[in-house]
């Protein structure tokens, strides 16, 4: 017979074999979660107009996975919520942080390192260094900020940002809200670049000119297409979509010989994502010539992979400024705080 000790201790070696069985074994939550890759980005991708459809459609026929994509808003707003999240992660992916939130993500820790396969190769150095070289954040795409005009307004084109402080432009701007919209960040941006520790003395004089700040780019540029206003904050390649579309050159994007804000866009993978190895099998066909070669018509963005033809739309629309312009992130930040006291008064 065994001794009692004995038969304790082989009745503690049965219940630790099957505590290590059980947790070995993966639950079937944990084994459906496996098939899917959930990743956060903001509105206008995911919409039906966006490229988040057709690359839903081509990710899930290339691995088999099940792709999911959750629409946060505009881009601050995506930050924001992953940020809330970060210590019950959610998703897997996050897309749609750009040069302009990309050291808020990293010192917010949320983000884990990932090169994805062929990134140095596709995507040029001078792209990618906009987001940092720690591989946290990949570029997938990029274009310069633009002051998009209708031709078939009375008013003439301005020429420069100064030309926007005008008192013919009263009320004829639409902007986005740089707490919630990369767009709305990248204009603070630019008037930061240029004009330096002046900048507040110019959205003093801009405020008087500016109809709406929408929280979003799809309500703001949605109001301009709608004849709302002549004037909206977007991109240089903007009006290649409506030559495409609407067979129309009616929207251009003129240039400013002082320069343009760029915005390069790019997605990570979230720290302690459930799903990585479904997560860095996006990232590494987010970055291929399959997928980016949906975005130029989709998300009418340069796609980040140097390898994607642009379409002739792009040739005839979407001017490249000579002057590429950049401001420190922190100082932006400090900017806006400072601008929405203005606005507010």
């Amino acid at each position: 017979m065994f001794k009692s000790s004995h038969l304790k201790f082989v009745l503690l070696t049965i219940v630790g074999l099957a505590a290590l069985t059980s947790c070995s074994k993966k639950s079937p939550a944990d084994a459906e979660r496996a098939k899917e890759v959930i990743v956060y980005t903001y509105d206008s991708f995911v919409s039906e107009w966006g490229p988040g459809p057709e690359i839903e459609e081509l990710f899930e026929k290339k691995t088999g996975l099940n792709l999911t994509f959750v629409d946060c808003g505009d881009g601050v707003q995506l930050l924001s919520r992953a940020v809330l999240e970060k210590n019950n992660v959610a998703a897997d992916v996050i897309l749609g942080l750009d040069n302009n939130i990309a050291k808020k993500a990293r010192n917010e820790g949320i983000l884990s390192s990932y090169k994805p396969a062929d990134a140095e190769k596709v995507i040029p150095e001078n792209i990618r260094s906009q987001l940092g070289d720690d591989w946290t954040l990949t570029p997938y795409d990029y274009s310069h900020f633009a002051m998009i005009y209708d031709t078939e307004s009375e008013l003439p084109c301005p020429q420069s940002l100064e030309d926007l402080t005008k008192d013919i432009y009263k009320k004829k701007i639409i902007l986005m809200d740089p707490r919630t919209s990369t767009p709305g960040l990248g204009f603070v941006a630019w008037t930061l670049a240029v004009y330096q520790d002046k900048v507040e003395d110019y959205w003093k004089a801009l405020k008087p000119n500016i109809l709406t700040m929408t929280s979003g780019w799809s309500s703001g540029y949605g109001l301009f297409k709608k004849g709302e206003a002549p004037l909206v904050i977007s991109y240089t390649t903007s009006p290649a979509s409506h030559v495409e579309y609407d067979n129309t050159d009616r929207y251009i994007a003129p240039l400013f010989a002082q320069g343009h804000s760029i915005q390069v866009e790019g997605a990570g993978i979230l720290k302690n994502a459930p799903n990585r190895k479904g997560a860095e099998a996006f990232m590494d066909f987010l970055i291929s010539t399959e997928a980016q070669a949906t975005l130029p018509l989709t998300q009418w963005m340069y796609p980040a992979n140097k390898n994607v033809e642009l379409p002739e739309s792009y040739k005839k629309a979407a001017p490249v400024p000579e002057v590429t312009l950049t401001a420190d992130p922190d100082e932006v930040d400090a900017a806006i705080t400072k601008i929405m006291e203005i606005l507010k008064d």
